[in-house]
């Protein structure tokens, strides 16, 4: 499929990042840590909905019709399968919303092999918190997703993971095998890299919004589930370090953006690490050591871009790393030198606001950012 351009997608990105409306996150301001996470819980649970899981028709299969659909890669409107989708194309299949009866090709039960048909996706498997009776978990839109039914099958229930010695290998490049990310060894699904920010802010999000149950599942703990029977941490270590990991490798994009928009017009509430990515290294930490992630890419990204409105957000694996930014002129000129720590803020105001490009340096590396 064609990806659309980076230029069109900035440019989108810009018009509609942010869309929490108005004092939602109010009450969160000086709160790090797990007393942050516990004021998140209580302001995307109240008045939060359960649509139901939906039977034919309605709960999550009509979510779907305005969460998940493709208009950002052929922009076809197509079901977004991100166990599926090929960004840089052609994919393999696609699906219509909907049952077969309209002409759709959602199912309850597919064939044994890719692209029969599309069915519903617990990302953080159902087996882990009680299975399909467990509501309203079992329901949310915010991290149950479609995808292809073959492919969610050869998921089943292993958690996500990175694999470099795959048994499966989907069509767009997922993949099922033995674990070789640091701290487990089991077998995991591993997604691409093009969705894995996505996924790991769903999974954030569920510890978030179920924080008061989440000691209701350690009767349903085993070796491969990541949550580990707290309601502050939620996970296992080892899971922890991957997810904060993904979600700064593959920052916010425009299709989680409206997904988050899209879900919570339906549920009313939000993944605040969609609205506020920050957030999640001010809740949690990694404890993998410099040797562990010696070999992982450290590329700072920035977001929106182009910048509006004064304010950049940064994203990237190392970025707890950085301690000073510096944002130069395209011709060398120092306009701004502000000291940065993560734990406090991913975030720069900029003094400068004059339309043009800049570059953002830090210790060890830069980037370009356009300011209109």
């Amino acid at each position: 499929m064609k990806k659309i351009t980076t230029l069109l997608l900035a440019i989108l990105i810009s018009f509609s990042f942010a869309q929490a409306p108005a004092n939602y996150y109010d009450g969160t301001a000086g709160l790090t840590g797990y007393a942050l996470k516990t004021k998140l819980n209580v302001i995307i649970s109240n008045g939060a909905l359960d649509l139901g899981y939906g039977s034919g028709t309605g709960g999550l299969w009509e979510t779907y019709f305005t969460s998940d659909r493709d208009k950002y890669y052929e922009n076809n409107n197509t079901i977004l399968d991100m166990y599926s989708e090929k960004p840089n194309g052609p994919d393999a299949y696609e699906y219509k919303w909907g049952r077969s009866t309209i002409g759709g090709n959602q199912c309850g039960n597919g064939s044994n092999n890719e692209g029969s048909c599309y069915n519903r996706e617990h990302s953080l498997p159902k087996s882990f918190f009680g299975g399909i009776d467990a509501t309203p978990m079992a329901n949310d839109g915010h991290f149950v997703i479609p995808t292809d039914y073959f492919v969610n099958n050869q998921r089943s229930n292993f958690p996500y993971g990175e694999t470099n010695s795959a048994t499966f290998t989907s069509t767009n490049g997922s993949k099922l095998g033995t674990c070789n990310f640091p701290g487990y060894n089991g077998t995991v699904f591993e997604p691409i890299n093009e969705f894995k920010g996505d996924l790991a802010r769903m999974q954030l999000f569920f510890i978030t919004r179920y924080e008061d149950r989440l000691g209701e599942f350690t009767g349903f703990q085993t070796a491969g589930n990541p949550l580990d029977g707290t309601i502050d941490r939620g996970y296992k270590q080892w899971f922890i370090n991957l997810l904060l990991k993904w979600s700064a490798q593959d920052p916010v994009s425009q299709k989680e953006i409206d997904r988050n928009n899209a879900v919570y017009a339906r549920q009313k509430n939000r993944n605040p690490f969609i609205d506020r990515p920050e957030w999640i290294t001010q809740i949690w930490t990694s404890t993998l050591s410099s040797a562990e992630v010696a070999n992982f890419d450290k590329k700072i990204s920035i977001y929106p871009n182009p910048v509006r409105n004064g304010e950049l957000h940064l994203a990237g694996f190392g970025l707890n790393e950085v301690k000073n930014i510096q944002i130069y002129t395209l011709d060398g000129k120092l306009v701004q030198a502000v000291p940065f720590n993560q734990k406090s803020s991913s975030k720069v105001i900029l003094k400068n606001r004059e339309k043009g490009v800049y570059i953002l340096k830090t210790e060890n590396q830069s980037a370009k950012f356009i300011v209109e």
